[in-house]
């Protein structure tokens, strides 16, 4: 049995998280063309780290083993003898391996013995995806004397046993490879393609392990891994919650009879009914089955007790803000055929069943949010971006409004900036500090705040708690949770935000009194340093903790923004102040062939934007909605906002399938879009939405620079 395709879906996943196994071979010889596997072995690494999952096996290789090489690894002909041939073996570690990242050293040797092994036993050979540690030592120290693995361990303080057995030298290389990932990540390797091409740039290296006949180490091509991107159905992927819910909920109150409640599920033709909260501050719910388990368990003297008896509670409940694969996720991962559905407030709106999601599929691409909730640890967290990137794709490819797909990756960054919290919160118990002193929130910023965020996800967010001078004991407190979780987002993914912008540092974490005197101060001054912290500041969303909080904040922060002329009048200056992104002749200017579309597209866009929602104080966050719902105001240009509209959606398009298309190659992502891979298409739709951005002076009543 050969390797399965290599999968696709994992070329942006941090090293960290890439699901992989260690292998090693001994051989009869050097010669990949003529000589035998004897042994084969390998170890699994999860997470970032050595499982006791492990592959270890003799083969009768059929033929004798030189003394010379039993002088290396110590395999005798009678320890192989009788054992399994290479068919049997390769069949069970096949199965064994599932298809994850194969990692060795000198791994071209290997996989070129291996792929000679296939030849001969009339075995179809299909090469895994694999990455070669010994390559990777020669990007991170290329001056080390010897790429030997007893000098790489050396080098990275790593004890060697039982070398030269297949077993001890993968589990050798397994760590190796766990040591070096934080020193790929300082020259900037992070994700599985990443390191791909670097190791493709060692060109003479490999032209030499080609000459000595071994196998290439790569992945797959971009064209191999488009063809493996998963074909999802985009709809609940499309819409929210809110278009498909039963609303109002038909609701009883907890004294109601289990008869009566029966008869309300019948008559209304219904499989459930929520219960009012009452004394139990909770809602509860109540469905056929429950009513069938009552009389079962208590006989049919269950239908003269009141609901309350019976009742399940707490309801669990989901947004209706959130996309329908969200409720899908959480309905499986659980087995529950009933969610409430609540609005901003926490308000019981309406109802969801299995029954409204009949038509749609919960298989793989579905379980983002149970991913995301189920991570215990850092490393499992950064597992998102396996099915985060595959979805993104394959709604890309099906022509799904890039708007939407742009708003499920925000819901996931908000979604891991929560998890990657709530982690720090537990290990700040592991460290002896307790639980938070005082109530809080965490707010995501920004373009994830808005619900714009793309792949070139970084950190923008910001801690409010209740009351706490700097330096104090609280601030310290919620210093050391920002640390922990900007560490763990930027391990899976979520980079550092080069600007500082994360609650880890002291700009960027107050109680409720120094946030309220920060932002009066900001919009007293305006500086422009200043416009720039409040621009961002507006698009807080609060995803843990003291949700309230942070909403009141951000609230507040508006109306003091609503209460000065001056203030908004610097704001819309700052918004219209940009470079054309167009040269002579109209054409795009671009830097080594590529063109910044935040910078010089969307950044001009989402401030304009932002400055009409406080002008005329519309309590929308993402920039499509601030722009429609300002067009009903009469205000100056709104004819012209139809075509920022649509230009937003169009440079967000460009950005996101530029992004894609870097993670398969490795590079790391930006929002600069290399034109020579537009067709003409849509080079001249990327042109006219370029073109749309004099428009934005006349929105914001100032001269235009064009």
């Amino acid at each position: 049995m050969s390797f399965h395709a290599p999968k696709g879906g994992l070329s942006g996943l941090p090293l960290s998280a890439v699901p992989a196994i260690v292998a090693d071979t001994e051989t009869t010889g050097l010669d990949t063309a003529n000589d035998r596997v004897i042994e084969i072995a390998a170890v699994r690494v999860v997470h970032g780290e050595v499982l006791d999952d492990r592959f270890e096996e003799l083969i009768d290789p059929g033929l004798p083993i030189p003394p010379k090489s039993t002088e290396i690894h110590g395999i005798r002909d009678d320890d192989v003898a009788g054992k399994a041939p290479f068919s049997d073996v390769m069949s069970r570690f096949v199965q064994w391996a599932q298809n994850d990242v194969m990692i060795g050293y000198s791994l071209g040797f290997d996989l070129g013995i291996l792929e000679a092994e296939h030849t001969r036993n009339k075995v179809q050979w299909c090469a895994p995806r694999s990455l070669d540690v010994r390559h990777l030592m020669q990007v991170v120290a290329p001056d080390l004397p010897g790429q030997s693995l007893e000098i790489t361990a050396e080098w990275l303080g790593i004890e060697i046993t039982d070398r030269h057995r297949a077993l001890g030298d993968a589990m050798v290389t397994a760590q190796i490879f766990n040591a070096l990932i934080d020193k790929l990540r300082e020259k900037d390797i992070v994700t599985l393609a990443q390191a791909e091409r670097a190791c493709r740039n060692l060109t003479s290296h490999r032209n030499a392990e080609a000459q000595a006949g071994w196998h290439e180490v790569a992945g797959p091509s971009r064209s191999d891994d488009a063809l493996l991107l998963a074909r999802i159905d985009s709809y609940p992927y499309r819409h929210r919650v809110a278009e498909v819910m039963a609303s109002p909920p038909i609701t009883l109150d907890g004294a109601t009879s289990m008869r009566d409640a029966l008869r309300t599920l019948i008559d209304r033709k219904i499989s459930s009914v929520f219960v009012e909260p009452g004394g139990t501050g909770e809602w509860g719910i109540m469905t056929e089955r429950d009513v069938l388990r009552a009389i079962a368990g208590d006989g049919p003297g269950a239908l003269d007790a009141a609901l309350d008896k019976y009742a399940i509670r707490p309801l669990v409940s989901i947004p209706a803000e959130e996309f329908i694969y969200r409720a899908i996720t959480r309905m499986s991962g659980r087995d529950f055929r009933h969610l409430g559905v609540t609005d901003s407030a926490g308000n019981v709106i309406g109802a969801l069943s299995a029954r409204d999601l009949l038509k749609q599929r919960a298989g793989d691409a579905m379980s983002l949010g149970d991913t995301i909730e189920a991570a215990t640890t850092p490393a499992e967290l950064g597992r998102i971006w396996e099915s985060l990137t595959m979805v993104a794709g394959s709604l890309s490819s099906e022509g799904v409004d890039p708007r939407n797909i742009a708003a499920i990756i925000s819901h996931e960054l908000c979604a891991m900036t929560r998890r990657a919290t709530e982690l720090a919160e537990l290990q700040m118990l592991d460290e002896g500090r307790g639980p938070a002193p005082e109530p809080y929130a965490m707010l995501v910023l920004g373009s994830g705040g808005r619900g714009e965020s793309l792949l070139a996800m970084d950190q923008d967010n910001a801690i409010v708690f209740e009351a706490g001078e700097p330096d104090s004991e609280a601030d310290k407190w919620f210093q050391r949770l920002g640390e922990i979780a900007a560490d763990t987002l930027d391990g899976v993914g979520v980079s550092y935000c080069n600007g500082g912008i994360m609650a880890k540092n002291p700009e960027w974490r107050k109680d409720i009194k120094n946030w309220r005197a920060t932002v009066q101060q900001w919009i007293s001054k305006a500086k422009p340093e200043d416009i720039l912290n409040s621009d961002i500041f507006f698009d807080a969303r609060p995803v843990l903790g003291d949700k309230p909080l942070g909403d009141a904040l951000r609230r507040e922060a508006m109306e003091m923004a609503q209460g000065s002329k001056i203030f908004l009048q610097h704001m819309a200056v700052r918004a219209a102040d940009f470079d054309s992104a167009l040269g002579w002749f109209g054409r795009p200017k671009t830097d080594n062939g590529r063109i910044d579309l935040k910078k010089f597209g969307i950044m001009p866009i989402f401030s304009a934007a932002r400055v009409l929602a406080l002008q005329l104080g519309i309590d929308e966050r993402s920039t499509p909605g601030r722009l429609l719902a300002a067009r009903e105001h009469d205000i100056h240009g709104a004819h012209l906002i139809g075509n920022l509209v649509d230009a937003h959606r169009i440079l967000l398009n460009a950005i996101l399938r530029q992004q894609l298309r870097d993670i398969e190659d490795g590079v790391k992502l930006s929002n600069k879009v290399e034109l020579a891979q537009l067709d003409n298409h849509e080079k001249q739709e990327l042109t006219w939405a370029l073109q749309q951005s004099p428009g934005i002076s006349d929105l914001m009543g100032t001269p235009t620079r064009f």
